[in-house]
């Protein structure tokens, strides 16, 4: 039987988010699927509210070429997004994925869809592509990261390499995002013993200068020779991670967070993040007072 909170009851108690680390296979559109369901009913049974998958989930991500990757798209309207559809009515959640999307342009798109128990609710198309979607066929998408008021807040998403543009994160929280969601694919790099993967820490950075929750989902596992961080982590809005690291393993975490917490961006008696800002003085024109 599907749980049914209302918006107060729900965010009464916290709302109780889930990053699902799965290793999706490329090509494999019916296993895929059938790893989704698991870990959104898996999240599901723990309470989650908000479930957020990574990104190209349903597909994979090292495509050989465009021919391939047109081969795996789906509009928006597909077997993918309306299974997710699905899931989110039948569990009363609002689940946040990566998918390949084929456009109504006859574009090709590294995209995200934001669907709750009502259906689609929003489509996102990545504006800043990684090394090869490049070459694979993808376009980069040009409409802001959007966020969308639900059952349990006010949820913003964008995707992967996104989130490293301190200016797009901040659009999501300026338009008021309480919670930013983003599915990734974050590649398996060096780093320093001890230390952890930059890719968290630039997550951190950005909930914390917007005082915004964020949660990720990244992939596990190895995809044509390719290693995958395995590095979903979900970060509270004075950005410290609030679920464990799990890396390189599949796993769903969950943490129950205050959204309304991130309505506050006063960080001293007399400081606020966002009313501190000098945005006329960030511009290349201010350097020579034109």
């Amino acid at each position: 039987m599907s749980r049914q909170p209302s918006h107060q009851a729900a965010r009464k108690g916290g709302v109780t988010v889930a990053v699902c680390q799965i290793a999706p296979r490329i090509g494999d559109i019916e296993g895929n699927r059938l790893r989704i369901r698991t870990a959104v009913e898996t999240a599901a049974q723990r309470g989650a509210h908000v479930v957020v998958l990574p990104e190209l989930a349903g597909t994979g991500y090292v495509f050989t070429d465009a021919q391939e990757l047109r081969a795996m798209a789906q509009p928006p309207d597909g077997d993918t997004i309306k299974e997710w559809e699905a899931l989110a009515a039948r569990h009363n959640l609002v689940i946040v994925g990566g998918f390949a999307e084929r456009g109504d342009d006859g574009h090709l798109y590294n995209s995200a869809a934001l669907a709750d128990p009502t259906g689609l609710r929003a489509t996102y198309r990545k504006a800043h592509l990684w090394n090869g979607e490049k070459t694979w066929g993808f376009s980069s998408g040009d409409g802001p990261p959007p966020v969308v008021d639900t059952l349990y807040g006010r949820i913003g998403f964008m995707v992967c390499y996104d989130l490293e543009f301190p200016e797009w994160v901040r659009l999501a929280a300026l338009d008021g995002a309480e919670l930013l969601c983003g599915p990734v694919n974050w590649p398996l790099y060096p780093r320093p013993k001890g230390e952890r993967p930059a890719e968290i820490v630039r997550v951190q950075a950005g909930a914390s200068v917007n005082r915004m929750f964020i949660a990720v989902a990244d992939r596990t596992g190895v995809e044509r020779g390719q290693d995958w961080l395995g590095g979903s982590v979900v970060v509270d809005a004075d950005g410290y991670p609030v679920t464990p690291l799990k890396l390189g393993e599949e796993a769903v975490l969950t943490a129950t967070l205050d959204l309304s917490e991130a309505r506050n961006k006063a960080i001293s008696e007399l400081n606020d993040v966002h009313a501190d800002r000098r945005p006329t003085l960030y511009g290349h024109s201010s350097r020579d007072g034109s």
